[in-house]
């Protein structure tokens, strides 16, 4: 099964790259950087079609449309055609296909996939993570021996001044911040050790679903700025890193409070 979904996703990072700067045709949705183009569609598109034709019985639920909801019985494809579309359409070449398996409501499986550095992060419950099909894990650095990534939650702009807050105090605490505008890349990259700790204050499910089973298969844990469980069926917070890390953001969100 993850198999079929690595093979998928890689044939859809080929249509991402093949993408003309000049050929995008970008539109804006609601919020702030709030953009779509053409290769969204696409590849959504082409996900849906090549999932539903290897995984019949599988609901889809797309960030360009698709199904209304999460099945609660079953299994339901949560994908993100392009994570990190502003970066692509500024040939930033930081961008990601996302898709997670979600089985009976929960996550299963799911793969995350940079083409411009040709890096498949994969993984499915109970049987570890995976970079280009070499194990993973997230390691167990504290903050002050590593760095933190971050996003800004654009869509959001009354989230501002409270996402700088905490960040200054994560900047001060770590060894610097790093922010990549993919945040499936990001939680991937605390997964495999590159940072210890990833936050932001408001994602959309197709954002961190997949990448939430890889964090947890290396490792680390992938939950909403409280320590609660992150919810497949609406956007909420998130908070990714390893054990330490993790430890520490609590400690210092105590010393704030």
């Amino acid at each position: 099964m993850l198999e079929t979904i690595v093979s998928i996703i890689r044939q859809a990072g080929a249509l991402l790259l093949s993408a003309h700067a000049k050929e995008r045709d970008i539109s804006s949705k609601e919020g702030k950087a709030n953009f779509v183009t053409k290769y969204d569609i696409a590849v959504q598109q082409f996900l849906q079609q090549r999932l539903q034709a290897a995984f019949p019985s599988a609901a889809f639920l797309g960030e360009e449309g698709g199904a209304s909801q999460l099945k609660k019985s079953g299994d339901t494809f949560i994908v993100d055609p392009i994570d990190g579309t502003t970066n692509f359409i500024t040939d930033y070449r930081h961008s990601s296909i996302s898709i997670g398996l979600a089985r009976d409501g929960q996550m299963y499986a799911g793969a995350v996939y940079n083409p411009y550095l040709d890096e498949v992060f994969s993984a499915k419950k109970g049987e570890g993570a995976f970079l280009n099909g070499a194990r993973i894990c997230c390691g167990n650095r504290p903050l002050c021996e590593s760095t933190v990534g971050f996003g800004t939650s654009p869509y959001h702009p009354d989230l501002c001044d409270a996402t700088f807050d905490l960040l200054k105090a994560l900047y001060r605490a770590s060894l610097d911040i790093r922010r990549s505008g993919s945040a499936a890349l990001d939680i991937c990259y605390a997964a495999a050790g590159r940072t210890a700790l990833f936050f932001e204050m408001v994602l959309e499910p197709w954002d961190y679903a997949a990448a939430s089973i890889i964090a947890a298969e290396a490792g680390g844990l992938c939950t909403q700025l409280d320590g609660s469980p992150i919810t497949l069926e609406k956007g909420c917070s998130i908070l990714a890193g390893n054990p330490a890390a993790r430890a520490d953001f609590f400690a210092l969100a105590a010393q704030r409070a």
